[in-house]
């Protein structure tokens, strides 16, 4: 968990959409430069992602500690499509959480197993899924959104059973 021991997760609100943009721009780069082709790298500026936070708060839950986004994860039908965590709390529990959460959504959804695509390059994200029981079902040309077209990208795909019966808690408000 967070420093304090607590987080709290919810659904995100336009409000959040700053925060997501901030610590998904950063975590972005921390994951995929170099790993990714330079045509998603000139793509994916600050403001992309302020744009895409805002597209996409509908998508989105959030990870809250002392107040404040620390994170988050957007599912979109099955996949996984994003989660991330501000650097002053990654190692704290917050991603698991995120992880966690993100497999019920998609159980909620109706599908019985979520799936997830990592840059090929990023091995500390590639651990972490290991770790977290996600099963490495090898490489996959993941087609990255853009606005000129999707880009592809490198990617391994993973998985996981979905939880059955959505959140075991009601998300707050």
């Amino acid at each position: 968990m967070s420093d304090n021991g607590s987080v709290i997760l919810r659904l995100a609100r336009a409000d959040d959409a700053d925060m997501i943009a901030r610590i998904w721009h950063q975590g972005w780069r921390d994951g995929h430069l170099g790993h990714v082709p330079d045509e998603l790298v000139a793509a994916r500026t600050a403001e992309a992602f302020h744009v895409r936070s805002s597209e996409r708060i509908s998508d989105t839950t959030v990870a809250v500690a002392e107040g404040a986004v620390v994170g988050f994860t957007m599912v979109v039908m099955d996949e996984v499509e994003q989660i991330y965590v501000a650097e002053q709390q990654r190692g704290t529990g917050v991603a698991a959480v995120l992880l966690s959460e993100a497999t019920y959504r998609v159980a909620a959804n109706g599908y019985k197993r979520a799936w997830l695509a990592v840059a090929s390059g990023n091995t500390r994200a590639r651990r972490f899924y290991a770790r977290n029981g996600w099963i490495d079902d090898g490489p996959y040309d993941y087609p990255a959104a853009s606005a000129a077209g999707p880009i592809i990208v490198p990617c391994h795909r993973y998985s996981f059973p979905a939880h059955p019966g959505g959140p075991t808690r009601p998300l707050a408000g």
